[in-house]
């Protein structure tokens, strides 16, 4: 082809190219985005996972809020059941017919919801060594774990995230905090309750900037005075604690080293519900080993 003719034909291709329709966004794609970035920030900045990849997969779960579980269940990130989980539930036709699925009062509550799941899933853990902004990294990485099957489920995510731009939901502070706690706190879940393992040197100032709780907010959740020391291994709660334990631990047979506060601790129970359940007060002589105590 001489130089004339390659000079056409390339002209001509550009002009084929720019006539062909561009992706176009969809406007219920646009609603839902507006309506849940809010709260997919929110969930960022207290588990920093980016509220790009909670948002595309909330669109793409939920059919951007119309598919019969986001509807009638309020579950938009298809989370199964499990064995611990003790919500509402609803069963609906997946990979097998009549699952059982998670079921919520609120979206709000789906959103928790999946950033427990995925920061306290064992097999998501690597994913929190990559920095907040790398959103391609978390959608080949769900993908990786196992959260989806669909083959192309790393690049929906990630188209979705492009044509939104969703990805300026994850610039504003998290570059930062990625730098600024390279060795983050392990995250554990106890009662349905998200917690961590103090470490020697932690703080409650030290703690507050990390999780992004203020500190009146964790000394209150886990009943300690305002000039508490961690010593290390202690467990620090980031929600308030419940009224009484899961169904799955019903009494608690007291060991050597026990106290009252560390059961407490232990099973995610407020200090004055295990207190009421066991007909003991505050000043009651502490628990004997091999006492049996109620947890609910």
């Amino acid at each position: 082809m001489n130089v004339c003719k390659r000079g056409f034909f390339l002209l001509l291709l550009s002009c084929v190219v720019a006539m062909l329709p561009a992706q176009r966004r969809n406007q219920a794609y646009e609603d839902y985005i507006k309506k849940y970035r809010k709260i997919a920030v929110e969930e960022m900045e207290r588990y920093h996972i980016p509220a790009s990849i909670t948002l595309a997969q909330g669109l793409l779960e939920s059919g951007a809020g119309r598919s019969t579980l986001a509807r009638k269940s309020n579950n938009h990130f298809g989370i199964k059941c499990g064995s611990r989980w003790e919500g509402r539930t609803v069963r609906h036709d997946d990979d097998a017919r009549n699952e059982c699925f998670r079921a919520y009062k609120h979206p709000r509550d789906s959103y928790e919801d999946h950033s427990k799941f995925l920061r306290t899933g064992a097999r998501y853990a690597f994913l929190f060594r990559l920095k907040i902004t790398d959103y391609k990294g978390w959608a080949r990485g769900l993908k990786k774990a196992g959260y989806a099957t669909d083959p192309r489920y790393a690049d929906r995510l990630i188209d979705i995230i492009e044509l939104y731009d969703l990805d300026k939901y994850d610039r504003k502070g998290g570059l930062k905090w990625s730098e600024e706690f390279p060795d983050p706190h392990q995250p554990y879940l106890a009662n349905e309750l998200l917690y961590i393992v103090a470490r020697r040197g932690d703080t409650f100032e030290s703690l507050s900037k990390e999780m992004g709780i203020s500190k009146k907010k964790i000394r209150k959740y886990n009943e300690l005075p305002k000039d508490y020391k961690f010593q290390g291994g202690e467990i620090v709660y980031l929600e308030k604690k419940r009224s009484r334990a899961t169904k799955d631990h019903i009494c608690y047979t007291v060991r050597p080293g026990d106290s009252m506060y560390s059961i407490s601790q232990k099973f995610g129970v407020r200090l004055s519900r295990l207190y009421k359940m066991n007909n003991m007060k505050p000043e009651s002589p502490a628990p004997k080993v091999g006492e049996i105590l109620r947890l609910r």
